[in-house]
C-alpha cells in the first residue's frame, strides 16, 4: 500500500548537495495504471490501483532489454524528470520532482507515510505549497496523456528558499 501526499511548491529549496535520480517513465495502460520507469540505471514495471492518499502499488524490477521493448508500446508521452530526495523531520523524505520537456517549469513534492494517521499529522515545511493529492490533473498518468498541461505549470517564478 502506498500512502503519500503531493504538493506544488511555494519556493524551490537549494538543491545542491541532495541526491537525485534522472527518471524517464511512460504508461503501457492508463486504466488499469501500468507504468514502466527508468530510474538511474535501474528499470521497473509498476501497477497502481485507484485512489489518492492511499492506493495499492506493485512494483517489479525488470532488465533493460524488456524496458526497451516495452517503451515502444507506450500510450501518451514519456515523462522526464529529476527527482531529489530531501530529508525531513521524523525520518520522512520529500521527493521533489523537477519536470522536463513539455512539463518544464512544473515542480512537485511528495512524501510517503507509513499510515494515514501519520499523513494527516504531517507538518508541512514552509516551502510546500498547495496540496494536489486529490487533484487528478497532477497524477503522472494524466500528465502523460493530456496535451493541455500549460495551466498546471505555475506562471510565477520561484525563489530559492532553503540553504543547506
Amino acid at each position: 500500500m502506498e500512502i503519500e501526499r503531493k504538493f506544488l511548491l511555494n519556493d524551490i529549496p537549494d538543491l545542491s548537495g541532495y541526491s537525485s535520480d534522472e527518471i524517464e517513465q511512460g504508461y503501457l495502460s492508463f486504466e488499469p495504471e501500468i507504468r514502466i520507469r527508468k530510474k538511474g540505471s535501474k528499470f521497473f514495471i509498476t501497477m497502481k490501483g485507484e485512489g489518492s492518499l492511499s492506493r495499492t502499488e506493485v512494483e517489479k524490477e525488470i532488465d533493460s532489454t524488456i524496458y526497451e521493448i516495452l517503451i515502444n508500446l507506450l500510450q501518451g508521452r514519456k515523462i522526464k524528470k529529476t527527482r531529489y530526495k530531501i530529508g525531513l523531520k521524523d525520518g520522512l523524505v520529500a521527493e521533489l520532482d523537477v519536470y522536463h520537456e513539455k512539463l518544464e517549469g512544473l515542480y512537485t513534492v511528495e512524501t510517503e507515510f507509513s499510515s494515514e494517521k501519520q499523513a494527516s499529522l504531517f507538518e508541512l515545511p514552509v516551502w510546500f505549497g498547495k496540496e494536489i493529492t486529490d487533484d487528478k490533473r497532477y497524477k503522472n498518468k494524466n500528465l502523460a496523456r493530456n496535451d493541455d498541461v500549460k495551466d498546471l505549470i505555475p506562471s510565477s517564478g520561484y525563489t530559492r528558499l532553503l540553504k543547506k
